[in-house]
């Protein structure tokens, strides 16, 4: 079965830019994802962060989808439990309707922030939020699927006028529980290897336990990765300084931008230890074409996955769009530009 190649963007800031040039970066990263052939632009809901751009992945999927083609445009993903099922259902279809057989929605349970911003965009905040993202996730499927969910609190909601033309769902996660829901609603599964690099053993669980559904008759497994390409092994890992600062220091409790390669090199020099350890615990492929091409193959192997979302963040856009180009063509794919001239 041939690899799908995909594209998750997290929207970075660079360090001296803003939130606009973020959000306008990604646009035309993804003009260069269409043309050079990519499956899927996917962008992520962050809150509260310097980091990263994307508050809203439904208000940048728009303009995305307007000035691509090729692409399947969605979010990598939704945090559900922020949001009332019925409004994400309102939106995608609505861009389902503009966009036909182009638009996903990825699904996720986590909160992608600190608990106190968590609990400024929850749905009520005189309580704790309760733990129903199953319920969640059960009545947005129906919606979507024009019927009314079970157990539902508006069992008159899907007699009423409303019609929804729904996207692709996929449940995105990086954990067992996720893994586990996926298999039980015969979902499309995403496994964030860029948040927990020992997930291969939950990917092979989610395979397992798959029940055939209305979305799917055999189980489908993702794989997001970091992976940051470069002409050369050393200018990669310089690259991969950035990222490599910016998450250490979100794992010790501190918000950066994306700083520069020179900073991020300071940084990790006064660390003491190899660059390439940093950020403890997450796995960064960096390297030359072929070497990320087999590092990438090998990974793809270990997960059983039929698809790859590429990651990365680095600070300059210009080193951001030569890798994804040079991962292009370290897999073969075709320069769509080229096809349509023929």
């Amino acid at each position: 079965m041939p690899l799908h190649l995909s594209i998750l963007d997290q929207s970075p800031i660079p360090e001296g830019l803003c939130a606009g040039d973020a959000l306008r970066n990604s646009v035309d990263l993804a003009r260069v994802a269409d043309r050079l052939g990519y499956t899927r632009y996917w962008v992520a809901e962050h809150h509260g962060t310097p980091a990263l751009a994307c508050a809203s992945p439904e208000a940048l999927i728009g303009p995305i989808a307007a000035v691509t083609s090729h692409l399947r445009v969605g979010s990598g993903g939704v945090m559900l439990p922020h949001y009332s099922p019925l409004k994400v259902a309102e939106t995608f279809s609505m861009l389902s309707g503009l966009f036909p057989g182009r638009i996903d929605l990825g699904v996720g349970r986590a909160a992608g922030t600190s608990p106190n911003i968590a609990l400024a965009l929850q749905r009520d905040r005189r309580h704790v939020p309760p733990g129903d993202f199953p319920e969640q996730l059960d009545e947005l499927l129906n919606y979507l699927a024009n019927r009314t969910p079970r157990a539902s609190p508006f069992p008159r909601l899907a007699a009423s006028s409303i019609h929804f033309i729904s996207p692709e769902p996929w449940l995105l996660g990086s954990s067992e529980d996720s893994a586990r829901l996926a298999a039980q609603l015969g979902l499309p599964y995403v496994f964030a290897d860029f948040i927990n690099p020992w997930g291969a053993s939950i990917a092979r669980r989610y395979i397992e336990e798959f029940r055939p559904s209305e979305y799917l008759a055999a189980p489908r497994v993702a794989v997001a990765a970091w992976a940051v390409c470069a002409e050369s092994r050393e200018e990669a890992q310089a690259l991969s300084s950035s990222v490599r600062m910016m998450m250490t220091m979100l794992l010790r409790g501190r918000l950066i931008a994306v700083p520069t390669v020179e900073r991020a090199q300071r940084f990790l020099a006064e660390e003491g230890v190899p660059p390439e350890t940093l950020p403890v615990g997450r796995r960064i492929i960096a390297g030359n074409p072929p070497a990320v091409r087999a590092e990438l193959e090998e990974l793809v192997r270990n997960y059983g996955a039929e698809e790859l979302f590429v990651v990365n963040i680095l600070h300059d856009h210009a080193a951001r769009r030569r890798s994804y180009e040079l991962v292009a063509e370290a897999f073969g794919l075709s320069d769509l530009r080229a096809s349509d001239r023929r």
